[in-house]
């Protein structure tokens, strides 16, 4: 029996809405306070790291991207990330020590490519907001 096309159209939206595999690098990154230092220029700042999965497209923030796993291993990972309307890039994360993580990204945000190293340093627990 024939299906209908808008059950056949359905089934595959929902295959591409898949989530993609995480990477396994992630699961030995620790929630908490990181210290960034750009290698080259010595810029540092402070990020809170709530979820891990938040360094793979650092540059890009909260956009909504679709990810493509392209190297997957327990302490080191390569994605390539889509974001419609906001750009693309390409980050290689690397799991130095528990506390210590290595981040390299490149790629289009808005119009404007980007290349950057970054060493990543756990200082703690991340700060609450006072009320």
């Amino acid at each position: 029996m024939a299906r209908p096309i808008w059950l056949i159209a359905m089934g595959a939206a929902l295959v591409a809405a898949a989530p993609a595999q995480a990477p396994a690098v992630l699961a030995g990154i620790e929630p908490g306070n990181w210290q960034l230092r750009e290698l080259g220029s010595g810029t540092t700042r402070a990020l809170c790291i709530t979820d891990p999965a938040s360094l793979l497209q650092i540059e890009h923030g909260m956009a909504d991207c679709s990810r493509r796993l392209i190297d997957d291993s327990p302490r080191a990972a390569t994605v390539h990330y889509t974001c419609p309307g906001a750009g693309h890039g390409r980050t290689v994360l690397t799991l130095e020590t528990g506390r210590s993580l290595a981040l390299e990204t490149q790629g289009i945000d808005h119009g404007a490519p980007f290349d950057l190293r970054y060493q990543l340093t756990r200082t703690g627990a991340c700060q609450s907001a006072r009320k």
